[in-house]
């Protein structure tokens, strides 16, 4: 597996691509335990982000996540931006002055995003936050040699669907207790659609 700058791209549009399809469930999943805008600040922090990208050129990946990571944190609001920001922030750390990325190369990417993750948010997994989703990505990866798209998209999409019965315990879906039960968490499912479309790029090197 390797990934060079012009797939990771490929990865950030497919993603933005899912968010922007999803802009109102996003914001209709928010609304039902949060503040209802992730699905806006998400939809115009990754356009904001794409808008940069494309009419960039990058020589690394270091650079194209980088450029990713400082759009989302100054664009995007609410909780989102600077979590997201502080992830694609420390993927693009791990992988300086890399052309391209090896398959353990992204398992450390995601690991140290993940505490990127951990460390700004404050929340724990089974929280019902997006740490629900990284966390299981991330052991897939640390678990196995090789892996594909669709076990990618798989443990991605058991994980986000594995919020919906849990209790929130962060953010401002935890004031309503056991209220939040029966609802998917909006972040878990934003990040569905990142991994879903990393998994997209891996599957098409296969």
């Amino acid at each position: 597996m390797k990934l060079d700058v012009q797939q990771v791209l490929n990865w950030l549009e497919k993603t933005n691509e899912k968010i922007q399809m999803n802009k109102e469930y996003l914001t209709s999943l928010d609304r039902a335990i949060g503040d209802g805008d992730h699905g806006i600040n998400m939809s115009r922090g990754f356009q904001e982000a794409i808008d940069k990208t494309t009419t960039t050129t990058y020589i690394s990946v270091s650079d194209v996540l980088k450029d990713v990571a400082m759009t989302l944190i100054s664009k995007v609001g609410g909780a989102s931006g600077p979590l997201y920001g502080t992830a694609f922030l420390k993927m693009s750390m791990v992988v300086k002055n890399r052309e391209l990325i090896d398959k353990k190369t992204l398992e450390n990417a995601l690991e140290s995003a993940l505490e990127g993750i951990l460390q700004r948010g404050k929340a724990q997994l089974n929280d019902k936050t997006l740490v629900d989703v990284w966390t299981p990505v991330v052991d897939l990866l640390k678990a196995k040699e090789v892996i594909k798209g669709s076990e990618l998209e798989e443990v991605a999409k058991n994980a986000m669907e594995s919020t919906k019965e849990r209790m929130a315990k962060k953010g401002r879906a935890a004031y309503l207790k056991e209220r939040s039960i029966g609802h998917l968490d909006p972040g878990s499912v934003s990040s569905y659609y990142l991994f879903a479309s990393l998994a997209e790029v891996l599957s098409e090197e296969e």
